[in-house]
């Protein structure tokens, strides 16, 4: 079992952008833990991974009105963000599912 790269900070760039309430930034962290903890118990079937992926972006994309409501919304610097943390995860995973794959389910 391998754990993640604790060098990493997730959604760093979000976090550094006052247009994004950082409670909701915490919100996606979440569901990208989720996926986080998955991998570390060294779980390597893609489909499983996948399914997880799939049920973090319903989460995230839930998340929009919330956004929305607090002057903010999931636009261009948090997709890239959400989308580059996502390739970082099955990089450092080495988990071979394309990072478009991961995120397919995004309405974002």
């Amino acid at each position: 079992m391998k754990e993640f790269d604790k060098n990493y900070k997730l959604l760093d760039e979000m976090y550094w952008d006052e247009y994004f309430p950082n409670f909701l930034v915490d919100k996606v962290k979440d569901e990208l833990q989720k996926v986080i903890d998955l991998l570390e118990t060294g779980e390597t079937d893609t489909e499983v991974i996948q399914e997880k992926f799939d049920e973090a972006v319903c989460v995230i994309n839930d998340l929009q009105d919330e956004f929305d409501e607090n002057g903010s919304e999931i636009e261009t610097v948090a997709r890239d963000c959400i989308g580059e943390d996502v390739a970082y995860i099955l990089e450092w995973f080495g988990i071979p599912i394309d990072v478009e794959e991961a995120i397919r389910e995004r309405d974002w």
